[in-house]
């Protein structure tokens, strides 16, 4: 029975100490411009130190166009590498694996933070977004491109393709949401066309031994979960992928359509033929069981997001005392602070129902 303390060996780059990986959370603590300030540095640090094997930013926006809430990281320019470079020697001093996560939030961004408004496959007058052009859709696998090497020049092990939850790259996917007639629209095949396009130009520009995973969330957002499963299987298929991050919202659900129920969500993706890719899983993942439970159905690592933020060394704890039992929100805005979490990070939070006491 796999361990959650065994290593996780990719096809490139350096192994994962262990199988707990930080989510990619939100937490607006960036400066305005998107360069890195002491607090979001010092919410990273603790989680690499507190054990996590992979330590991922929060979504960092390779376009200042792709920008989806205030405080976000940015990797657009190279005015931000000077700060990148703190949080993957950070991480890596701490024995982590640093991973940036690529993010362009398309008909997500507010227009009143871009100054403009946002872009989409298509047209969206419901949120005020105009459809890209094909020379835009070029620059936009360029800006990922570039993104991933500044990232690699940084000093990151790898990065991830933020392609759930709905932002740009979840929104071609989506048949209803993507009403292109080009080659960037209509069969499944050209929705994904852009995954591709990204992962290629990314390959060709950085080291042979840089790690790239792609992050999916299979239904909602207007995608279907068969046909997700279908993207993540030809982006496997490639050979150039090295982690697939699936964001299932809770790892014990039913997919949403009701057709495919009786079986959890978790099992039709672990039928993937995943020949070297690794694949991760986050949804609810919360007392040390749970994890247990999502590497026993066969997922290589855990990602933890919730259970991050409450517990900064949640695998430092784990290892050593077996009996560790996470706390459970709600949680006083004290406790978040001495976590690691500052004033905006914990302003953030009150957005999630239950998570910090009144």
């Amino acid at each position: 029975m796999q361990s959650l303390f065994d290593s996780v060996r990719f096809t490139r780059g350096k192994a994962m100490k262990n199988r707990f990986m930080l989510a990619p959370l939100t937490n607006t603590q960036s400066h305005a411009d998107g360069t890195l300030s002491d607090e979001e540095l010092h919410w990273l640090t603790l989680r690499a130190r507190g054990g996590f094997g992979l330590v991922m930013t929060c979504a960092s926006h390779v376009q200042a166009v792709g920008q989806g809430f205030p405080g976000q990281l940015g990797i657009f320019g190279d005015q931000h590498i000077p700060g990148l470079s703190r949080i993957a020697a950070a991480v890596q001093r701490e024995g982590g694996v640093a991973i940036a996560q690529l993010h362009h939030a398309g008909m997500r961004a507010p227009k009143e933070l871009i100054g403009t408004a946002p872009v989409c496959p298509s047209d969206s007058p419901k949120h005020g977004a105009r459809a890209l052009t094909l020379q835009e859709i070029d620059e936009v696998i360029e800006d990922f491109a570039r993104a991933a090497k500044r990232a690699e020049l940084a000093g990151f092990d790898g990065v991830e393709l933020h392609g759930a939850h709905g932002y740009l790259l979840c929104q071609f996917l989506s048949a209803t949401l993507n009403q292109r007639s080009d080659a960037f629209g209509g069969p499944l095949l050209h929705r994904a066309r852009i995954f591709y396009l990204i992962i290629e130009a990314i390959r060709a520009r950085c080291r042979p031994d840089f790690i790239l995973g792609v992050r999916l969330s299979p239904e909602r957002f207007g995608v279907q979960l068969l046909e997700m499963r279908e993207v993540a299987q030809g982006l496997i298929d490639t050979g150039e992928l090295d982690f697939l991050d699936l964001s299932l919202w809770d790892w014990e659900k039913e997919p949403e359509d009701a057709a495919l129920h009786g079986r959890t969500l978790m099992s039709w993706l672990m039928e993937l033929d995943r020949k070297h890719t690794r694949l991760g899983v986050a949804g609810k993942i919360h007392d040390p069981s749970d994890a247990q439970r999502v590497l026993e159905q066969g997922a290589d690592f855990v990602i933890l997001g919730r259970a991050a933020i409450l517990h900064h060394d949640y695998p430092a704890r784990l290892a050593a005392d077996p009996a560790f039992k996470p706390t459970r929100p709600p949680v006083s805005a004290a406790y978040l602070a001495q976590e690691g979490l500052s004033p905006p990070f914990i302003h953030y939070m009150h957005n999630w129902a239950g998570f910090v006491a009144p």
